[in-house]
């Protein structure tokens, strides 16, 4: 008895062993390519970052311009200086903080906004998950950067020469202006200051202390008055110059802690996370936290491009929210003071009206614990500025953008379960901010039962149609909640208002149409128009946007056939060769526009008429043309993950068309096997082993081993650990459910 005992102890150490061997052989991290997405629209980095970092250490090409949005644009052939916090994906250029710069004297120096930089290319150019390199032509030098949440490390490989390290707190790109800047030396090895900003962000503090691994010789400071004509001088910019003579392949490290919160705070950052000078030692941590972080989902997969596409959207899904707050706590709130999370970590980079659709359900099974302390941030800041973050950045709210989309957010982790938030307070905090009737049209939207396109232009609201039908999606979030909790008065009148986008549906055009307060629907309507009353979209792309009430929404045109019939149209009314599109009108079929957020649930519905061949048709053309294992691979803005949650979901094989209901539209599989690896234990398996570019179509569904009936798949057979199995062809199989 004893040996069989001690037998059966060394065979399931030994297969421990045998997994964790494997686990460690697979550098998920190798297979990120953080370029996808440098070109074109997609307007990412490819610079180093830890999972939701703090700092974002990236390269900046030094001149401004919408494509350079992140700081860096894959056809451009100079590098200005290397920044501490940049924007994933967006359309609005802010941040580029604390940028260093390594030269060799004597430097080139073009006139402003390039200055100081040097000629790169991309052949001597590389990037994994948490790394980057780069080797600057004009100088010799090789960079390399690497991060842990709260701290950049870069790595300066210089010739033999007399070289200098530029740190520019003047230097702003964009929509970015520098108001006040401060840089003191505390010893040899060590600096410190702030640089104090306005951009997007009303007004971000940026606190920062770095440690050079060498003394340098000499440090040079100049300074510039910052003035403006209504208030004359509010500041000063400061550029430093450290000066070392360096041997030939001599290294320096440059690593800096930042802080929204203070000088003191940034110092202790820099003690607690990247105390040693040791560059290697951070960038093999950077790489087992990515590992760990995208081994959530194993894939096998029939091309190294599909894999590459999968591993780099995960890792994008993954890159904001972005932690806002020290390793004591503390925090800058929206009231501007200073706060302290305990026992919790404070988030910012909130791009709601896009995340809330993929990327923060994703996150439900990705990062339960980070979830909930998004929430908990989203309550905080309620507390502090009496409505819940719209789009906020570095403690503050921008308002970009519409709709109250933390309320989807908060409702789809309480429904899950999810955290120890207080939902008394969520509660609360949605329905306050459902209820500021002087912000952004709401008091006319519960007046009217829609934001009206007023005959007076002075009270006009923009994008007022797409405000009222955004709103009432959130409105059934809150009833939805409400009436879990047991708020009967509160969900009856979320319910009820849930309802109000059927007050802009016009049967003679059969859209929905922009109306003024006295009912009357504004004349002139096409719906391939892109208006003012549409938020960066025109009436075919906004009109699927009921995602809690698609029976609601097949009803008003008349039922399945003329709803099947206007969604065909929809991929296959294809716009003018000469027809002069706007920018966020990108990766186009038909009216459908992938490169843009409000359509993402649309290609799903075929499921809610019984097609599911042609959900099946249009997301693998999605997948296999419109992401591309390319530096030109996103079709659109990557807009802080939704673009890439789109890819992860749709690749594992379904979707969220309501984001609150726990129930995933089945759509088509990219890959043999998918492995979900959930945070209870269980195991989420898809399989589909002839999935291939060509056998896209599903024939048959079984779940665990039985024949499945349902054209979806729910949170709880997720949770479960639950596999399902897809019988794939080349051709449409039958309807495999009722």
């Amino acid at each position: 008895m004893k040996k069989t005992t001690l037998l059966m102890c060394t065979m399931l150490a030994a297969s421990a062993c045998t997994t964790e061997r494997q686990q460690i052989a697979t550098d998920y991290s190798k297979e990120v390519n953080p370029f996808i997405g440098t070109d074109f629209t997609g307007n990412t980095y490819p610079g180093a970052q830890a999972p939701f970092g703090m700092v974002q250490l990236s390269p900046d090409n030094g001149l401004p311009g919408w494509d350079r949005i992140s700081g860096y644009f894959y056809p451009d052939s100079t590098i200005a200086g290397f920044s501490h916090t940049h924007l994933s994906g967006t359309g609005a250029g802010d941040l580029y903080d604390i940028s260093f710069m390594p030269v060799t004297r004597p430097y080139h120096e073009a006139p402003e906004p390039l200055g100081i930089h040097s000629k790169f290319s991309h052949a001597e150019e590389s990037a994994s998950a948490g790394y980057y390199s780069v080797l600057l032509k004009d100088y010799g030098i090789k960079v390399e950067l690497t991060a842990t949440e709260r701290c950049g490390i870069q790595r300066y490989t210089f010739p033999k020469a007399e070289s200098s390290v530029f740190l520019n707190l003047k230097k702003a790109m964009n929509w970015d202006f520098t108001l006040d800047s401060h840089i003191e030396v505390v010893d040899s090895v060590t600096i410190r200051g702030y640089r104090i900003s306005q951009g997007w962000s009303p007004k971000q503090h940026i606190y920062f202390e770095t440690r050079f691994s060498k003394p340098f010789e000499a440090c040079h400071i100049d300074s510039t008055a910052i003035n403006t004509e209504k208030d004359g001088r509010i500041g000063t910019a400061y550029i430093a110059r450290f000066d070392f003579t360096t041997e030939k392949d001599e290294q320096i490290l440059i690593t800096t802690g930042i802080s929204g919160v203070s000088m003191e705070g940034a110092k202790e950052n820099l003690l607690a996370e990247a105390p040693k000078n040791d560059f290697d030692l951070y960038r093999k941590q950077a790489a087992l936290n990515w590992n760990k972080q995208l081994g959530k989902i194993e894939v096998k997969a029939n091309s190294e491009d599909d894999k590459i596409k999968f591993y780099t959207a995960l890792y994008h899904s993954m890159i904001a929210p972005t932690i806002f707050s020290d390793v004591d706590g503390s925090y800058f709130g929206p009231d501007n003071q200073i706060h302290k999370a305990e026992n919790w970590t404070n988030y910012c980079t909130f791009s709601l009206w896009d995340t809330f659709r993929a990327a923060h359900p994703l996150f439900t099974y990705t990062e339960p614990e980070r979830t909930n302390d998004m929430i908990k941030s989203f309550l905080n800041f309620y507390k502090q500025q009496g409505a819940l973050p719209l789009w906020n950045l570095y403690g503050w709210e921008t308002d970009m953008m519409i709709g109250y989309h933390a309320v989807p957010v908060i409702v789809d982790a309480f429904m899950k379960g999810i955290g120890n938030f207080d939902p008394e307070l969520a509660l609360e905090a949605c329905v306050a901010s459902a209820n500021r009737d002087e912000y952004q049209g709401i008091g006319d939207y519960k007046k009217l039962g829609y934001i009206p396109h007023h005959s007076n232009p002075e009270k006009r609201q923009n994008w007022s149609l797409s405000k009222t039908m955004e709103y009432a999606y959130d409105d059934y979030c809150i009833a939805v909640m409400a009436q879990k909790l047991g708020k009967k008065d509160i969900a009856d009148e979320f319910f009820k208002r849930s309802l109000n986008y059927k007050n802009l549906y016009n049967p003679a055009s059969s859209f929905f149409q922009a109306r003024d307060e006295k009912g009357h629907f504004a004349p002139k309507f096409n719906p391939n128009d892109y208006s003012a009353d549409i938020c960066e979209s025109n009436g075919w792309q906004y009109f699927w946007y009921a995602p809690h009430d698609i029976d609601g929404l097949i009803g008003l045109v008349g039922g399945e056939k003329r709803f099947t019939e206007k969604l065909d149209s929809m991929f296959t009314y294809v716009p003018e060769k000469d027809e002069d599109l706007p920018i966020f009108s990108t990766g186009m079929i038909g009216q459908y526009a992938h490169g843009n957020e409000p359509g993402h649930h649309i290609i799903y519905l075929y499921n809610k008429v019984g097609q599911p061949w042609k959900t099946q048709k249009y997301v693998a053309q999605v997948l296999h043309e419109l992401y591309r294992n390319t530096p030109d691979g996103l079709c659109g803005n990557e807009d802080c993950g939704q673009m890439s949650a789109w890819f992860v979901f749709s690749s594992m094989g379904f979707y969220p068309i309501d984001p609150i209901s726990g129930i995933y539209e089945i759509g088509t599989p990219l890959f043999p096997e998918m492995k979900l690896n959930l945070s209870n234990g269980k195991v989420f398996t898809v399989l589909a082993p002839n999935a291939s570019a060509e056998n896209i179509y599903i024939q048959s569904v079984k779940r665990n081993g039985q024949p499945y009936d349902k054209s979806y798949i729910t949170h709880e057979q997720i949770m479960n650990g639950d596999t399902f199995e897809f019988e794939m062809g080349n051709q449409p199989g039958p309807v495999w459910y009722k």
